[in-house]
């Protein structure tokens, strides 16, 4: 079927009437409640029709050839509310029609809450008309059962693929087994029909690209899809060009960076439905930069009918509460004086690489390389100095809070995103007799499966775990602290994390401490956070993202 296209015409009176494609350029080009019509003078618009007619002039100019998806309608339904609208037949009765219900399958060998039941029928709804669909519930809320329950009800039309980090595949495949035992786990190279489902890892996707895309799959799901943001990797050019009849995508942070992001993902699901990449930027990624906060809320109209968001907050009241607590660390003499000879030689670089010719892009990497120096003497300045370097305060007040909460009876996380950190943490740990338990990305994924199963059957006081390779996919509600050693831009990965120990299983309330070195840049970074969280409430009601840095911002750092 055709795309709809949106058309119609404002009658100024009696002998003037101007299309609405005219219209929606001239508010397009215009601010302000008067918009100026060549020759048929000016229109005075109220505050709500010109938001109205902005918001549909936005979706227009990313769309190709005037003609919105199917799957806007229910954004044009609002954007057109106390307008004279007529449908057309076949999209009247779209627009009016009650969807039926899709019966959870009998074979789902799992209570779904109630949630989770509208969940299941957002995903079946969306991929049985063939537009696919983004579940980014929440982390810990139970997409993964959510997405099983599909693929049984999809399951004997045909098979099915299912993508996701190394990290989480022994935990997909146990959750298969155990909730619908009656699909079959293929290998990526046997041959598989209906109620089978092949698991492949983003890497094997790449590897092994020609092959899967040469095979038809009749659902195609996508785990953690925010590897998917980057629409200039070899991974986004995989996963785009598989051949699905519907294609799913998972992830608790459908925003990470910026809003081009959400446009990447959604050309996974529904090439196009956006517009172009540089149609989308000028639309909607320029205007929300600069902090629009009306074109956002556009934005989220749009996405709204493909892309189903529920915070923990909303739907489970019952989990345990989660604390969160700062604790500021007071370096020494020696080690404040340390860390200021390292910012007074970052900022004698930056000096530098101003004064320089060579283009900003170099700069910029030499500048991160400055900061990272400056982000591991915060932590620790035994990181840049060697061992003769003073030691830092941040891994002495770890031991002690560690002692005392194993005293208690707790165990506990801890979050680091440099290895070198995990490694010195361990060391301090043992002296005092903590038994670790560690993760991180020189794991293979049968090692980081017996290491999640060796802590959540009650071995070590302590997991120690790289943000990334730690920070998804994993149930460890073995813990009830998650501690975190030094802050990351991205308050959602930290975020992430945390929700490893906060998420459905977890009986125990939860406390999240987050480590910093006073006076350094971990301070600035912290600081960051709440100034990139408000941007991105406004797109998909929940803070996702960091917002990326340019020179100056990353100068500002080492001041």
């Amino acid at each position: 079927d055709p795309q709809p296209q949106v058309v119609g015409e404002l009658r100024v009176d009696e002998d003037r009437v101007v299309s609405l494609r005219a219209l929606l350029d001239a508010v397009a080009s215009s601010e302000g409640r008067f918009v100026a019509l060549g020759d048929a003078g000016f229109v005075a618009l109220t505050d709500e029709v010109r938001g109205k007619l902005d918001a549909l002039a936005r979706a227009q100019s990313v769309a190709s050839k005037g003609r919105l998806g199917a799957a806007l309608l229910p954004a044009v339904d609002q954007w057109t509310t106390g307008l004279e609208v007529e449908w057309s037949g076949k999209l009247a009765k779209r627009r009016t029609e009650a969807l039926p219900d899709v019966e959870v399958p009998k074979t789902l060998r799992a209570d779904l809450r109630d949630y989770q039941r509208e969940g299941f029928q957002f995903l079946a709804r969306r991929t049985t008309d063939g537009t696919g669909a983004i579940l980014a519930d929440d982390m810990g809320l139970g997409k993964t059962v959510q997405a099983i329950a599909l693929l049984l009800e999809r399951g004997p039309q045909g098979p099915a693929l299912v993508v996701m980090p190394t990290s989480v595949q022994s935990n997909w495949r146990d959750e298969l087994g155990r909730f619908a035992p009656s699909l079959t786990v293929k290998d990526a190279d046997a041959e598989a029909g209906p109620n089978d489902v092949v698991l492949v890892s983003y890497g094997m996707l790449v590897a092994d690209e020609a092959a899967l895309a040469a095979r038809s799959w009749h659902t195609l799901v996508f785990d953690e899809a925010h590897a998917l943001k980057n629409p200039t990797t070899r991974r986004w050019a995989a996963a785009r060009g598989m051949n699905a009849d519907a294609t799913v995508l998972l992830t608790g942070t459908p925003v990470e960076n910026h809003v081009g992001e959400l446009h990447a993902l959604f050309d996974v699901i529904a090439p196009g439905l956006l517009g172009s990449r540089a149609a989308f930027q000028r639309a909607f990624g320029i205007p929300i930069a600069r902090g629009q906060r009306d074109v956002a809320a556009a934005l989220r109209q749009m996405v709204r009918p493909l892309l189903l968001r529920r915070t923990k907050a909303e739907v489970l009241g019952e989990l345990p509460p989660k604390t969160e607590m700062q604790r500021t660390i007071v370096p020494s003499t020696e080690e404040r004086a340390f860390y200021e000879a390292v910012r007074r030689r970052a900022q004698e670089r930056l000096v530098a690489l101003r004064s320089r010719e060579k283009g900003r892009g170099q700069a910029h990497i030499e500048i991160l390389s400055e900061i990272m120096r400056l982000r591991r003497a915060a932590i620790d300045p035994r990181l840049v100095g060697g061992p003769d370097a003073p030691p830092g305060g941040k891994l002495a007040m770890l031991v002690r809070l560690v002692s005392d909460l194993r005293a208690e009876g707790h165990r506990a996380l801890v979050f680091s995103q440099f290895l070198e950190v995990l490694d010195l943490a361990k060391e301090a740990l043992a002296l005092e007799g903590v038994v670790c338990r560690r993760l991180d990305g020189s794991l293979n994924a049968a090692e980081r499966a017996a290491e999640v199963e060796a802590f959540q059957g009650g071995s070590g006081d302590v997991f120690l775990l790289s943000l990334r390779a730690g920070g998804v996919g994993m149930n460890l509600t073995g813990a009830d602290y998650v501690i975190h050693l030094d802050p990351w831009w991205n308050p959602a990965v930290e975020d992430q994390a945390t929700d490893r120990a906060h998420r459905i299983g977890q009986e125990r309330p939860v406390t999240v401490v987050r480590m910093v070195t006073e006076g350094t840049i971990e301070e600035k970074v912290l600081a960051l956070h709440g100034e990139k969280r408000r941007l991105y409430a406004d797109l998909v009601g929940e803070a996702d993202g960091k917002g990326t840095l340019d020179f100056d911002q990353l100068a500002s750092l080492l001041a």
